[in-house]
């Protein structure tokens, strides 16, 4: 008996350090509800609250994004569900056009929204690292851009003309970077050559906090699935396919599940699977809000709360503060 204590100690002490070492939880963060003063636009409360143009749009969809309104409740989409990607350095989901950085062992993550490549200059998804910071970098447009256009300078030094703005990091792919920017109303959506941009004061915040050497991961999922709390939600942001059309219109008519969402929906479900509620998951697949919606409740939970959860395209999520 004296043994197997040891060498149940021996194990936990193996083990309780990889445990602390991973942010445990499938979610961040809360939303919130705004209420509109006369002056507001969408383009000025996405940048002051930490949020991209996109997002914002998708979240608040029956909305004019230039004249809301004095007194129009708005969505703050700030609750995220993790991306399905290993929770260590930088994390970049370009469906939600958002960086994660996982700094703190075992502690939520910063999160930034970013801007990622347009149609046929796409950015890439993978694995790389931060393999070189620069403040003050030089912007060298590349062949392609002088091809398009040829009054191009050779290179833009530091100062406010500089389309890198102030801080950059450059990522083991040739020619990608995370930088700030000098047009900081596109962020958070599709605009750029393939680099991500990121909002002159979060570049700030972020590039020295960040280490040579830090690994990047890059995915793309419109999809996210996670547990918050007792209840299993899904997260659908638009495609980058339907970003454009979401800045223009606000909705778009249809997006198809496809398989692998509906195996990781599956699979983080676990032994409840059996009692996920697709028609939720459609519904919120239709409406991609970006937005956690609840699509089943864990057997210990009380059943009814699911029942009365709303998810009406204009109706704010629950739980829901108000600010």
């Amino acid at each position: 008996m004296m043994r197997f204590l040891t060498l149940l100690l021996v194990f936990a002490a193996w083990v309780s350090p990889a445990l602390a070492n991973t942010y445990n939880k499938d979610y961040f963060g809360e939303t919130e509800v705004y209420k509109a003063e006369f002056e507001d636009t969408l383009i000025h409360l996405a940048r002051s609250n930490k949020l991209g143009f996109v997002e914002l749009r998708a979240a608040n969809p029956t909305l004019d994004p230039w004249i809301p309104g004095a007194g129009a409740r708005i969505t703050l989409p700030k609750q995220h569900i993790l991306p399905d990607a290993p929770r260590n350095g930088l994390v970049i989901n370009l469906a939600e056009m958002r960086v994660y950085y996982f700094k703190i062992p075992g502690e939520p993550p910063q999160t930034y929204p970013i801007s990622i490549g347009r149609e046929g200059l796409q950015t890439p998804t993978g694995t790389t690292k931060i393999v070189r910071k620069k403040e003050g970098p030089t912007w060298r447009p590349t062949e392609r851009m002088r091809k398009e256009d040829p009054k191009l300078p050779a290179s833009v030094g530091p100062g406010p003309d500089n389309p890198l703005g102030t801080h950059a990091m450059y990522l083991g792919w040739p020619q990608y970077l995370m930088h700030g920017t000098n047009k900081p109303y596109g962020i958070g959506r599709r605009v750029s050559s393939g680099c991500m941009r990121m909002y002159p004061e979060d570049i700030v915040e972020l590039f020295p906090q960040v280490p040579v050497g830090t690994p990047v991961t890059v995915v793309d999922q419109p999809v996210k699935v996670g547990w918050i709390e007792d209840k299993l939600f899904v997260e659908v942001s638009p495609t980058q396919d339907q970003s454009l059309k979401i800045e223009e219109d606000g909705v778009i008519k249809s997006y198809e599940i496809t398989d692998e969402d509906m195996k990781r929906i599956t699979r983080k479900a676990g032994v409840h699977a059996g009692k996920i509620d697709w028609v939720r998951v459609r519904k919120a697949v239709q409406e991609h809000r970006g937005v956690p919606i609840p699509i089943l409740m864990a057997d210990f939970a009380p059943r009814n709360l699911v029942n009365n959860a709303s998810i009406q395209t204009n109706m704010p999520p629950a739980g829901a503060a108000l600010t």
